[in-house]
């Protein structure tokens, strides 16, 4: 073997050592996991409980304009709800008012009145999740407190 063939293979490996590396940076990462919100308590403080009876998830998005202000409504069932876009003012009342923005995760009331209004200039968007029963309503109308 001459002083040459090892000064070759050592090249070689090197550039195959640096291939092997630029591809494994190149490969995209892989999967990964968010937790948007872990809790047994709504945004006021009371423990979730589930409805009785054969379970129904529904999904939503809800689109509320500038401006606009929803009617005061209840939910008799746990609600998830995570703000998309915009920002929501919610009135609970007594409770008084939160203010949630895009990005913000939550566990809504059970059976509290509430009112909630855009009070900017873009459009709020939420994803709302109901752990509901067949047969119970995920909203009710209600009278603010």
């Amino acid at each position: 073997m001459s002083r040459r063939q090892p000064r070759v293979m050592i090249a070689a490996w090197l550039c195959l050592a640096g291939l092997v590396a630029r591809t494994a940076v190149a490969m995209p990462p892989g999967p990964s996991v968010e937790t948007l919100i872990e809790t047994s308590e709504t945004v006021l403080g009371q423990e979730v409980v589930y409805p009785e009876g054969r379970a129904r998830i529904t999904a939503a998005i809800v689109t509320v304009p500038p401006g606009a202000v929803l009617a005061p409504h209840l939910h008799p069932v746990p609600l998830f709800g995570y703000v998309l876009q915009g920002e929501l003012i919610v009135d609970y009342g007594s409770e008084g008012e939160r203010i949630y923005r895009a990005g913000d995760a939550l566990v809504e009331a059970v059976d509290w009145p509430h009112q909630g209004r855009n009070g900017g200039r873009g459009i709020v968007k939420i994803l709302v999740v109901y752990a509901g029963a067949e047969g119970v309503p995920d909203t009710e109308p209600a009278e603010l407190e």
